[in-house]
């Protein structure tokens, strides 16, 4: 699967509007640029108005009819307007601009007008990898340090309701460890029995889930042969749960330096979807991660 169906995708979904905060940055501005060509929405621009005029003038969109700025003093007042409008309905996605992430959370999480949904918030990152030909979803590298089980519970029900939106109707996820069976001693296959007991009880739906599974025995039909493990998700998995933000940091990083994979990500769990790329990421893959928020916000 290519991440460019996603943009197809998404195209379908006419209307959508995405508020950024802080949108003063030229890589923010370049991937709006690329998303307006490609018809995925429509933006309001919050910030620095100046900055983000001259910025728009220098791509050529200064005065484009899919674009309305809302001038903010301040990176905190402008992550507060941001999230005011999709709050209110006046925007689908949000997305984070020219600011740190902690300015941004502070808004999202805000008890008077921000988005809390009850639920974890999680990252959820679609990868293309080179030689596979399915998506691999990877959650989560972003946000929760060491889950306990009650969260991954969750962290799952977000990432499967996420793949869904992106047409992967019952996903098989793949809780991982160190080793394919449960190891009193390592928390991580105790969890991943647990999960795997939830879903066959019907506490987790619309996917299967199975493990403890290590990573090669849940992308690699091969290595699964290999070792003896059957399965529905052995060899197949779709989303790889990590146990713990190291594991899921450093294996998001390897897809893309070691193998060149492409990946668009957002943040789950939230009233909305939130784009919450970091700036060492290229405009192709902010394009890439709102095409896969306008999918999630027109499947919620």
């Amino acid at each position: 699967m290519k991440l460019d169906t996603l943009i197809k995708k998404a195209t379908q979904y006419s209307g959508k509007v995405v508020a950024v905060a802080a949108a003063e940055d030229d890589e923010v501005i370049e991937s709006i640029a690329l998303a307006i060509e490609n018809n995925l929405a429509t933006f309001q621009l919050f910030g620095n108005e100046p900055e983000i005029r001259r910025l728009l003038s220098s791509k050529g969109l200064e005065n484009h009819e899919s674009i309305k700025i809302h001038h903010a003093n301040t990176k905190e007042r402008a992550a507060e307007l941001a999230v005011k409008a999709v709050s209110s309905k006046d925007a689908d996605v949000l997305m984070k601009g020219n600011l740190p992430t902690s300015t941004i959370l502070k808004a999202v999480l805000n008890k008077e007008y921000g988005l809390r949904s009850g639920s974890v918030l999680s990252h959820v990152a679609v990868f293309e990898v080179p030689g596979f030909e399915r998506f691999t979803i990877v959650t989560d590298a972003a946000m929760n340090i060491s889950p306990d089980l009650v969260e991954k519970s969750q962290i799952v029900t977000n990432a499967v309701k996420v793949a869904k939106s992106i047409g992967i109707q019952v996903p098989k996820v793949a809780p991982l460890a160190a080793v394919e069976v449960v190891n009193p001693a390592m928390q991580a296959t105790l969890d991943a029995a647990a999960l795997t007991q939830m879903q066959s009880r019907g506490q987790l739906v619309d996917c299967i889930v199975d493990g403890p599974l290590a990573l090669d025995n849940a992308v690699s039909h091969d290595a699964a042969e290999h070792k003896g493990i059957t399965g529905q998700v052995a060899g197949q998995a779709d989303i790889l749960l990590v146990p713990t933000i190291e594991v899921g940091n450093v294996l998001y990083k390897s897809l893309i330096y070691f193998a060149k994979a492409k990946v668009g990500a957002i943040i789950a769990g939230a009233k909305a979807p939130i784009v919450l790329t970091s700036r060492a990421d290229t405009a192709e893959s902010k394009l890439y991660s709102l095409a896969l928020a306008v999918c999630s916000a027109s499947n919620k």
